[in-house]
């Protein structure tokens, strides 16, 4: 092998797949190579190569060299990451403004009609899906948040309200400045004082007595419609493995969690 495993891993976590992770660092150890001198040093099959090695000139990561055969050029590992950095950048403005002339397009309409004829042969019961990962829960909060009209109840621990006060400050503030009432139960302590003071005045927040509830967990409830209830314990797993069921299902949010809810939420007091 020509880099260590760890070397290897950053580079996937860049995006690199296997086979250009393997060519990539096999043309930086020759410095300029064919197709298949790599193909051979790297381990990557022949019919792949040509293809991956342009691919990765796209990226930034090498140079083509225009000869015969056709060679490539490594292009210093510092170098080659600011060029992806700057490409990386440039094609998410590009998609940010296909998507912006998107919305604003016919095609949007067509898609809402769509989707709304759609929605009309389902019951709200069946809206229902797992979110796996802490940033597509966050993702469906924030939906959640941004389309509240009556109401947000949520139960919380300390780290799980400062997640919502680092993601979704903004949108419980403009909750609160359409008339959404907030009210969140947490077990409040000094880990998430900050934002609690932070949410003062935008939601009630209430402290719960750990000797006096057995209650643990995550609870977001939105409108008594809709909800997002956790899992796992965000403590105890990766940001990836955190799962939450996210459903619009009333029977389930009104009758069953917003009881539960209150039952809390009464226990509670208020935080001073």
């Amino acid at each position: 092998m020509l880099a260590s495993a760890k070397v290897m891993d950053s580079l996937r976590n860049i995006g690199l797949n296997l086979y250009e992770r393997r060519l990539w660092v096999a043309l930086l150890a020759k410095g300029t190579a064919s197709a298949g001198e790599l193909s051979t040093l790297a381990n990557v099959p022949r019919s792949r190569t040509y293809d991956i090695l342009q691919s990765l000139a796209e990226k930034g990561f090498v140079v083509v060299q225009n000869s015969k055969p056709i060679s490539f050029v490594a292009v210093a590992p510092e170098e080659a990451l600011e060029r992806v950095k700057k490409k990386q950048a440039e094609d998410l403005q590009t998609l940010q403004e296909r998507i912006d002339e998107l919305k604003s397009s016919s095609t949007m309409r067509e898609l809402n009609e769509v989707f709304t004829k759609g929605l009309k042969t389902v019951i709200p019961e069946e809206i229902t899906g797992a979110l796996k990962g802490k940033y597509s829960v966050h993702q469906q909060l924030g939906t959640m948040f941004k389309g509240a009209t009556q109401k947000i109840n949520m139960v919380v621990s300390p780290e799980g309200l400062n997640e919502i006060f680092e993601n979704h400050f903004e949108s419980l503030k403009k909750a609160k400045e359409r008339g959404v009432e907030i009210k969140i139960a947490t077990t409040a302590n000094e880990r998430s004082a900050d934002a609690v003071k932070a949410l003062d005045g935008i939601a009630e927040v209430r402290n719960i007595d750990e000797k006096e509830s057995a209650i643990a967990g995550r609870i977001m409830l939105v409108d008594g419609k809709e909800m997002v209830l956790g899992l796992t314990d965000p403590k105890t797993v990766h940001n990836t493995q955190d799962v939450a069921i996210w459903s619009k299902s009333e029977h389930a949010t009104g009758k069953l969690f917003e009881p539960i809810f209150k039952l809390v939420w009464n226990s509670a007091k208020p935080v001073s």
